[in-house]
């Protein structure tokens, strides 16, 4: 089983693409005023890193020497500069709703403790 990297619940994989597009439309489509679907998400995203290596002075060497003789720590700093918020944000999400699927889980073992704490002290 360790070495099985699909997604187990045939669900999870929708509701990931899912939230990747709401997150997408809270960075990325606010900044470029536009929403972002499935059909323009990867247009997007390229058109944000290329803004990004711009920024960071390195558009030229990329258009001349191409992605793939990029450095390692070239492309980190464009993929960082656009792949953070959206991955930041996806995770923040992620624990919100994580923390509000728990909160009832939570809520009922307190209650649970509190009936079986009383009915031992009588």
């Amino acid at each position: 089983m360790a070495g099985n990297k699909g997604i187990l619940e045939p669900n999870a994989k929708r509701e990931l693409d899912k939230l990747k597009l709401e997150v997408a439309n809270e960075t990325l489509g606010r900044d470029m005023n536009t929403e972002i679907s499935a059909k323009n998400y990867e247009a997007a995203l390229d058109k944000k890193k290329w803004e990004a290596a711009e920024d960071l002075g390195l558009k030229d060497k990329i258009e001349d020497e191409g992605w793939e003789n990029m450095t390692t720590g070239e492309v980190g700093k464009i993929g960082g500069k656009v792949g953070g918020r959206i991955g930041g944000q996806m995770v923040k999400e992620l624990v919100a709703m994580a923390e509000s699927q728990m909160a009832p889980v939570a809520d009922e073992a307190v209650d649970k403790s509190a009936i079986s704490a009383g009915s031992e002290g009588g």
